[in-house]
């Protein structure tokens, strides 16, 4: 049962123990956790996040707060005999237990026919593929909100949008998938940079997003920062923000750059879209197509 609940919006919300063991980042964990939570309305998870739990003593850690706040056991632990420590500890005080990755495990073995190496972060490693996406980070970072346009063909996407859709941390989302992304801001009566019409390899992809949605976020933006005066009252006004969707969709038209509205999407939904996009891009290029 969840320890407790909360109706101080006139909705009550109840909230449960969640406890993550992992013997590396815990990363996968709080992944599936939070995907699973999502979809029970009126839920919310107290987490307790136990990463890089390698030995016993750490594991006795971890143990004392599943008895003193009980509820639901997640675990990724390839050590078996920690592993087992924690399912008997939890079956002494009542609570689920899971280990998230078995059956998964399960599955992957009985189709590869291999033996399970049980290598603790396996998915860590400092590989190429590793360094390959600090290198996207390194580049997204250097070419943010229209910097150093001069080499914008080195990107593998270009982003375009206007203030407030969400660019910056969509180009960082596609950086830690080895996407290198740079983006630049779409202001009315500025030219854009003449380096996008010279690109040949990277692909230019546009985001834009309903009146309602920018102008919330933007005045949200002003309060946060405790601003006032002319310029933001611009900056939030409905007309001013509807010319500028009105010049982002022009210019995407013009050009065939595809437009993805994120009125409605998270980051994630907007970054699987463009990697989706990028694919097929890199696939005609591969092909000697036009892209």
């Amino acid at each position: 049962m969840p320890p407790a609940g909360d109706n101080s919006l006139g909705k009550t919300r109840n909230f449960f123990h969640l406890h993550m063991v992992s013997d590396s980042t815990g990363e996968t964990l709080m992944t599936v956790a939070r995907a699973a939570t999502a979809q029970y309305e009126d839920v919310q998870a107290i987490e307790h996040v136990y990463p890089l739990v390698r030995s016993t003593r750490q594991l006795d850690h971890a143990l004392d707060e599943i008895e003193h706040a009980p509820g639901i056991v997640l675990y990724t632990l390839v050590d078996p005999e920690l592993a087992d420590r924690l399912e008997q500890a939890a079956r002494a005080a009542g609570v689920p237990c899971v280990n998230i990755l078995s059956p998964v495990f399960a599955v992957f073995q009985s189709y590869l026919n291999v033996r399970l190496t049980g290598r603790i972060g396996g998915q860590h490693a400092l590989d190429a593929d590793y360094f390959h996406r600090i290198e996207a980070l390194n580049f997204t970072m250097l070419h943010d909100d229209g910097q150093i346009p001069d080499n914008l063909d080195e990107a593998d996407v270009v982003l375009l949008g206007v203030s407030r859709t969400s660019k910056t941390p969509t180009c960082i989302y596609l950086a830690n998938r080895g996407i290198k992304a740079a983006n630049i801001p779409i202001v009315p009566d500025i030219p854009l940079p003449r380096q996008l019409g010279e690109l040949r390899r990277a692909m230019v992809v546009a985001v834009v997003a309903s009146v309602e949605r920018i102008q919330q976020v933007r005045q949200n933006r002003i309060l946060t920062l405790n601003a006032g005066g002319f310029e933001n009252e611009t900056y939030v006004d409905r007309r001013v923000i509807a010319r500028e969707i009105a010049v982002t969709r022009k210019i995407c038209a013009e050009h065939g750059w595809p437009l993805i509205d994120v009125t409605r999407r998270s980051i994630e939904e907007t970054a699987a879209e463009i990697m989706a996009l990028y694919r097929t891009h890199k696939s005609a290029l591969a092909n000697g197509g036009v892209a």
